[in-house]
């Protein structure tokens, strides 16, 4: 990870840590998320002659989330992403990781018209993208800032709990390769994910629906 970055990633983990730790206090709800699914990366990530499928699997997401209004929370999420060439084009694999501190609303009074055990959160924030190809291009690493911004519908099995469905997007802030054979195997996009999880609540549900 370029040196530049790291003064950046850990002002992000400092202040999600700290902002719930002290947030802790004033409620009892903090959710342990999971969830695996596909995702496909831009077209316009890639230099030329290189392309990856539309569709790639897996995708996971890790979160921690508390919500410390009814409707207001954070969470500190990391997500894994595997993408691969498309059929006769270069062969590569690319690793996509990425680390995110987000605010959450929860718009389950938007959503109204949805059964009742239906509650809709929409996320967004900042993080930290890092690129690792694999095969004949592992020298073409690199890391950029990004933002992620999603949408999920849980329901719910149990007030402990919840069942749901992701779409997020994570737009990448990514600079163009100095040169082209820097971006052979590489990618500097962005990236639509789509999971299905599960989100338990570790401390009681003082805001569940």
């Amino acid at each position: 990870m370029p040196l530049k970055f790291k003064p950046i990633l850990f002002s992000i983990l400092f202040t999600s840590f700290s902002f719930f730790v002290f947030s802790q206090s004033d409620t009892n709800t903090i959710k342990a998320q999971f969830a695996l699914g596909v995702n496909s990366p831009s077209a316009n990530g890639f230099v030329a002659n290189f392309e990856a499928k539309s569709v790639n699997f897996p995708s996971i997401n890790l979160g921690i989330q508390y919500m410390f209004k009814p409707k207001l929370g954070a969470k500190l999420d990391f997500g894994y992403n595997r993408f691969s060439n498309l059929n006769n084009t270069p062969e590569f694999k690319i690793n996509y990781t990425r680390l995110n501190a987000q605010l959450v609303y929860n718009a389950t009074s938007v959503f109204g018209f949805l059964p009742q055990r239906i509650a809709t959160f929409v996320h967004a924030g900042p993080g930290l993208t890092t690129i690792k190809p694999l095969g004949n291009y592992t020298q073409n690493d690199t890391s950029f800032l990004n933002a992620m911004a999603g949408i999920e519908f849980h329901y719910g099995v149990s007030d402990k709990l919840s069942v749901y469905f992701d779409a997020s997007y994570i737009l990448g802030f990514g600079k163009d390769f100095n040169s082209i054979s820097d971006g052979f195997g590489s990618f500097n996009g962005n990236l639509l994910t789509l999971t299905i999880g599960a989100s338990i609540s570790l401390s009681g549900c003082q805001y569940c629906d």
